[in-house]
């Protein structure tokens, strides 16, 4: 028996929303069928009828954090992947910075099990660079890779050593994977939890300055011409890493790069206090900033949209803006947030913020999901674009409730995940119209 989806708008030539038919048998789309045909024979199918709600590709994540295995108390494989359905994300690419480290076939063998056994959407890791991500030595990249990295990263730090990460990029290259870059010169940022600029200012606080992130990524450009890999820069927040990024790309170096949607959003101004919820790593910066990174994800120089979501305790962000840690929940309000923000304001078409969530992730790291079409992964997501209501955090999936939006009232939830022909969730207040 396969499964009907009947009445989902898809979005087509010139962003129409226009009705479609989606056949799903044995995890994969089959057919996909113009409503304006009529209605196909269904007797002896599962029937799901959506009637009129948006149906997508299911989102692409691919800097997440799990906290698996070792902080199991901010998140585990199965909360996070919960979460990630949620916020209609079916396939995610967690971050290695873990205890252990995921600097080993075991490490990757255990957080890939684990979410086979545990999980309800697809997860790729990623192995370190460095073992134990403390710079020193670089991990064995041809056993990572066999046992299923999809990529070198040591995101939570930046590798300081231009030697060790040019000799990384060399071997990664040499494998054919891609240099996944956490940009942070740390003689710049010891002690300090906001960037430079007004709020900084305002509470008498050392700020992050934007070279500690753009002096990273202008040297690793430097490195991956040098070397020839793809090289990929985590969660850019700076004008000046936008400047660097697109001056590389003019040449034809291979680099590609992300973004956030808090730092789409929100600038430092925005701060309220000094509530930790709004501290994370690259901070905040300032309004330029945030226009220099709206200005690139249009313009292409950034590719894609991440969450870097980084759950972490109440106990924990209580410590306050100094003492805390850096990092905010993302997957549950991403979609909603930049669909408010830029789609229903008319600023984005719809199906622009759907590439760089779906098939932009996907072709940048060379993965098979990300699009609706016969013969692929059943992988999608139901929105109702409709659907207003206010971020509430006692209502997330996630074990971290840490997030600066609490209250905001935004459109466009996902109402249903599938991964893989299975429905990893749905809201329980949705109903087909056929029930």
């Amino acid at each position: 028996m396969g499964t009907w989806i009947l009445n989902g708008k898809m979005i087509g030539m010139g962003d129409n929303q226009e009705r479609h038919h989606l056949f799903i048998e044995k995890g994969k789309i089959v057919s996909i069928l113009s409503a304006a045909d009529g209605n196909p024979n269904t007797e002896h199918h599962e029937v799901l009828n959506v009637e009129g709600k948006l149906v997508s590709p299911g989102f692409i994540d691919m800097h997440v954090h799990l906290r698996e295995p070792g902080f199991e108390h901010k998140e585990t494989i199965a909360s996070g992947t919960r979460s990630a359905a949620r916020g209609g994300y079916t396939t995610i690419a967690c971050m290695p910075n873990t205890r252990p480290v995921i600097d080993t076939p075991e490490t990757v063998k255990l957080v890939m099990d684990k979410a086979a056994a545990e999980g309800v959407v697809r997860v790729l890791p990623y192995g370190s660079i460095t073992k134990n991500e403390l710079g020193r030595e670089l991990t064995d990249f041809p056993a990572l890779k066999e046992a299923g990295a999809v990529g070198f990263t040591d995101d939570g730090v930046g590798v300081q050593s231009a030697q060790m990460m040019k000799d990384a990029m060399a071997w990664a290259k040499e494998l054919d994977m891609p240099v996944i870059a956490h940009c942070e010169d740390n003689s710049l940022v010891e002690g300090a939890a906001v960037t430079e600029g007004a709020f900084a200012r305002k509470h008498g606080l050392k700020g992050i300055p934007n070279e500690s992130e753009a002096i990273h990524v202008g040297r690793d450009i430097l490195l991956a011409e040098a070397t020839g890999v793809h090289y990929h820069v985590c969660h850019v927040s700076t004008e000046q890493s936008v400047r660097l990024i697109r001056q590389a790309k003019a040449i034809g170096i291979h680099v590609t790069a992300e973004v956030c949607p808090h730092h789409l959003v929100l600038s430092d101004e925005d701060i309220p206090g000094m509530d930790a919820n709004w501290k994370m790593n690259p901070p905040l910066r300032t309004p330029r900033d945030v226009q220099a990174c709206i200005e690139g994800l249009e313009d292409g120089t950034i590719d894609i949209i991440v969450t870097d979501h980084a759950p972490h305790s109440a106990e924990e962000k209580a410590k306050g803006m100094l003492a805390a840690p850096f990092g905010i929940v993302g997957f549950e309000t991403a979609f909603p947030l930049l669909y408010t923000k830029f789609v229903a304001t008319g600023i984005w078409t719809l199906s622009f913020l759907l590439e760089k969530m779906t098939s932009a992730p996907a072709d940048v790291f060379g993965l098979s999901w990300g699009r609706l079409a016969p013969g692929a992964d059943a992988d999608l997501t139901v929105i109702d674009l409709d659907e207003e209501q206010a971020v509430d955090p006692d209502t997330f999936l996630s074990k971290g409730k840490n997030t600066p939006f609490t209250g905001w009232k935004l459109k466009g939830w996902p109402v249903m995940t599938m991964a893989g022909g299975k429905v990893a969730w749905k809201n329980e207040s949705f109903r087909f119209t056929n029930e």
